[in-house]
């Protein structure tokens, strides 16, 4: 893991968004999948089952049976002809999700890989291989293949479903947006990386359609400067979060767009806490870093990782 890498894998976002883009226009990855499709079982770790997570509550809300499992569950569903199974791993071999694999196995279901890496070991039982075209990662943690896992799963809720964004058009949008957050970043990102800088941590905290930005921001604070960080839903932030705000330095990163950020907001404000949002104003919040078509939920899922991303990439470079 290097920290200056991780930097550049990042500033190769906007252009690899718009390879991806391209090669969804010219070939839908998810063409091959059987017409019988009743559930998806999406299985993974990390980055990989929050994006999942998501892509889940999507095609639940579409009609379609769907569930983001972790790979090291003992019990899962069982395997049958309408059950598309989706392993999901940007290496290819996470040890848990090959685990979960084998059991599906020479089974009735169809299995559909989504990996970084063609040829890996999860693509052995695959009837199916889907590349996330993220290249390759050379500062060690995942951030391109995250925000392609959303992309390509998006791509197969428009498979599955007959609805949902125009994926390439998203991407090149989505390409915009964070090639602006890396352009300015001179104008955002001193403000933000003083206001998050405290003693007890950073809390992201995002509503449950983008769970995963929380999730991800997180984990990308925990993972390169060793920062403890937690993710919330804003929902459940009153139920369990709240409390924090009473005896620590809070200090949080809001992805604005749950009808309960206000909520939260009231106990912000009793309390002194520290808000900086990202691609929308929210009243007494300390900053707000916006970005073009932040005003869209589906730019807004491919995008906003970058802001925590890009704090966690200076506060591990400055460590180094």
């Amino acid at each position: 893991m290097n920290p200056e890498l991780f930097l550049s894998d990042l500033e190769a976002k906007p252009a690899a968004l718009a390879a991806l883009a391209a090669s969804l226009e010219a070939d839908d990855p998810f063409a091959a999948l059987p017409g019988t499709v009743r559930r998806v079982v999406f299985l993974g770790m990390g980055s990989s089952r929050y994006a999942a997570g998501v892509a889940a509550l999507r095609l639940r809300a579409a009609g379609i049976d769907a569930y983001a499992e972790y790979a090291s569950a003992a019990a899962a569903f069982p395997a049958s002809p309408e059950t598309l199974v989706v392993p999901i791993s940007a290496t290819g071999g996470s040890r848990e999700t090959l685990d979960a694999t084998a059991r599906y196995a020479g089974g009735p279901s169809f299995m559909a890989a989504l990996t970084n890496v063609p040829g890996s070991p999860l693509t052995e039982h695959a009837d199916l291989v889907v590349p996330m075209r993220a290249g390759e990662e050379r500062g060690g943690v995942a951030c391109r293949t995250f925000q392609h896992t959303l992309a390509l799963l998006l791509a197969l809720e428009r498979r599955l479903t007959g609805a949902g964004p125009d994926v390439p058009g998203l991407l090149r949008r989505s390409a915009e947006a964070t090639a602006d957050l890396l352009e300015r970043r001179d104008e955002w990102l001193p403000l933000t990386l003083e206001l998050l800088d405290g003693p007890h941590g950073v809390y992201a905290v995002a509503p449950a359609e983008r769970l995963s930005s929380a999730e991800q921001s997180a984990l990308m604070l925990r993972e390169g400067p060793r920062r403890a960080a937690d993710a919330c839903e804003a929902g459940d932030w009153s139920h369990v979060d709240v409390y924090l705000t009473k005896t620590l330095d809070y200090r949080a990163l809001l992805f604005p767009g749950s009808r309960y950020d206000e909520q939260a907001m009231d106990w912000v404000r009793q309390r002194g806490s520290t808000v900086v949002t990202v691609g929308g104003e929210v009243k007494d919040a300390a900053a707000a870093v916006r970005y073009p078509h932040d005003d869209d939920p589906a730019v807004a899922l491919l995008t906003e990782t970058l802001v925590a991303e890009l704090v966690a990439a200076y506060w591990w470079g400055a460590q180094s």
